[in-house]
């Protein structure tokens, strides 16, 4: 397994605002099956995917894990052209989104990282180096309605062939939520630092960045890890507890 991880790091950048890609070789991490399809952001746990959105026209996924926390992917609040993480005033989510509509705009009031994550070593390369790190929190300027219910975090490792569920606003169809509810754990490996990572193949590409990893288990939707990377035969997640304990800051 650690052989196998040490292939797999492509990771998947914030998509860049441009036209819908029609190549399929430029939509890593979809594998030969593409499971993806469109689900109801008003119901669960749809409700609480948000679309992270910044003023640079980049895009990634968030969940909230917290009444004001979402988490997303670091690497999706990197500015490549100032070579540095964005300002909060740059960054934007939007629960309920589809085609230009949404329920709820938050704004971010700050945000928290790895100290150890640095986007320069992670755009538009294959890095080890960071992907275990790749996870950021936002806490939000103010609470969002009611209507968007927390997912807790999961802690638990969930053992290969758990069933999951992956959602986001991936770079070919950015204006609609996509899902596959088919998918499941591979199984566990590591980054080369030792640092542990769940292998699955939930089908995603650019623009999933940051999407919940996502397990029902006892009747209830856990994140059991953040997606942030994809390859031909397996795609990358860290999970929840390598940052729970900064989640449950308060």
């Amino acid at each position: 397994m650690r052989a196998l991880a040490l292939t797999l790091l492509l990771l998947t950048a914030a998509v860049p605002a441009r036209a819908a890609w029609e190549n399929p070789a430029e939509l890593p991490g979809l594998g030969t099956v593409d499971r993806r399809a469109p689900v109801d952001v008003g119901q669960d746990p749809w409700r609480s995917v948000g679309k992270v959105q910044t003023n640079l026209g980049a895009r990634c996924t968030g969940v909230l894990v917290g009444p004001r926390l979402v988490l997303t992917a670091a690497h999706c609040l990197f500015n490549p052209r100032t070579r540095a993480m964005l300002p909060t005033s740059s960054l934007h989510v939007l629960f309920g989104y589809h085609h230009g509509e949404y329920r709820t705009h938050a704004t971010v009031e700050r945000y928290t990282h790895d100290p150890a994550f640095d986007g320069r070593k992670n755009v538009g390369h294959l890095h080890g180096d960071n992907a275990h790190v790749d996870w950021a929190l936002l806490t939000l300027a103010s609470q969002p309605k009611v209507t968007e219910p927390v997912l807790p975090l999961a802690v638990k490792p969930a053992p290969a062939g758990t069933p999951l569920a992956l959602g986001g606003f991936n770079q070919d169809r950015s204006h609609q939520l996509l899902a596959d509810t088919a998918c499941k754990v591979l199984g566990w490996g590591n980054f080369p630092n030792g640092a542990p990572m769940m292998l699955h193949d939930c089908s995603a590409t650019r623009g999933t960045s940051g999407g919940p990893i996502l397990a029902k288990r006892d009747g209830r939707w856990e994140v059991i890890g953040v997606n942030v990377g994809a390859s031909p035969k397996a795609n990358i997640a860290v999970p929840a507890a390598t940052f729970a304990a900064e989640a449950a800051k308060p």
